[in-house]
């Protein structure tokens, strides 16, 4: 008989420390009860990015109390809950851990199902937050930790098309952010110099852009803005090699979506709506959006972004992860350790942007 379903979803993967609590009702419409997020980010940024026995530090001091403020913004008790859902990887192992260590003693308290989510596929099921997409649907992740192009053909089915065979799209944000005297986080700050500079005063290069597939590569693009750095003599320097930054992202994606869109097609064929989700960090840059935007609508995918604070990590998509792997009928993995690699395509072959956060 179906019911409503309410999760608690936890999430500590990285320098984040949230807790949320989903519905789903019997006709299938999801409700966001509460989503609670707790930023590190004042913590680290005297350090230019993430220290992980810190970050874990803060996570065991902030987690009880951020779960309870979930369960209060709800209007749930714990004894109302259908399961818990938590992330258990990719991640940092000293972070992940506090997070499991939470959700699966609420989990034996109450008596309730523990789901350990892989942090990838809440970002893949995110969409589902908001409205419903059927599947199969391509889906470019992009983050922090992550970069890459899925087909998503239902829970726990997942085809890896492409990947990062270096570092992710955004720790080249926030890489190139540091070159530039930009303090962490850097990627948002970036993109406001971006839009005072000009993109045409720098010529940088777009690694293995032109090769079969649609792999992406950004520690060469890295590099290069680190010896133009050297030259640069004034702000205005700095604005225009942020924009001339960005631009050559966005051309490079131009190209690889395109790739991934022939590969999508290919997989998948006789579709009569295409879908693309475009999730992560990243999807927050308005200037990617609106290239990918453009892109899309050319090749006629209809293109979905969830919005910026359901882009970057949070614990609704791992409670709605949570709800869907039950209604799959996925078993409860109570017993799960953290897993810091952990891809959603475990088939594919090892590359960097598979499902590991250095």
């Amino acid at each position: 008989m179906k019911k409503d379903l309410i999760f608690l979803g936890i999430e500590t993967s990285c320098d984040e420390t949230a807790a949320a609590v989903i519905k789903k009702s019997k006709a299938g419409k999801v409700k966001i009860l509460s989503n609670v997020v707790s930023s590190q980010e004042k913590i680290h940024k005297k350090y230019g990015g993430v220290v992980p026995n810190l970050a874990a530090r803060t996570h065991a001091e902030k987690i009880d109390d951020i779960i309870k403020r979930a369960i209060l913004k709800s209007k749930c008790s714990f004894e109302q809950l259908d399961g818990v859902a938590t992330t258990a990887g990719p991640g940092l192992l000293v972070c992940l851990m506090i997070g499991m260590t939470a959700g699966k003693t609420i989990a034996n308290s109450y008596k309730k199902p523990f789901y350990g989510i892989n942090h990838l596929e809440g970002h893949a099921l995110t969409m589902g937050l908001i409205k419903p997409v059927k599947f199969p649907y391509l889906l470019l992740l992009i983050s922090g930790g992550h970069s890459q192009f899925l087909s998503v053909k239902g829970i726990g089915k997942y085809k890896r098309l492409g990947t990062t065979i270096d570092d992710a799209l955004g720790e080249a944000f926030d890489k190139t952010a540091k070159i530039l005297g930009i303090k962490f986080p850097g990627g948002p700050m970036l993109e406001k110099f971006a839009k005072k500079g000009r993109s045409d005063v720098f010529n940088l290069p777009k690694p293995i852009i032109y090769k079969s597939g649609c792999n992406l590569s950004f520690a060469g693009l890295k590099t290069a803005v680190l010896n133009l750095s050297k030259k640069l003599k004034t702000k205005k320097d700095k604005y225009n090699l942020a924009s001339s930054f960005q631009d050559t992202i966005n051309e490079i994606l131009k190209v690889k979506c395109k790739k991934a869109f022939k590969m999508f097609i290919d997989d998948n064929k006789n579709l009569k709506e295409l879908n693309f989700i475009v999730s992560g960090g990243v999807a927050s840059n308005q200037s990617i959006r609106k290239n990918l935007k453009k892109i899309s609508s050319e090749a006629k995918f209809n293109v979905h972004f969830p919005p910026v604070e359901l882009c970057t990590d949070n614990a609704a998509m791992i409670a709605l992860a949570g709800i869907l792997n039950y209604q799959a009928g996925k078993k409860p993995n109570i017993d799960i350790s953290s897993q810091p690699r952990w891809p959603l395509d475990e088939n594919a072959p090892f590359m960097k942007g598979a499902g590991l956060i250095l």
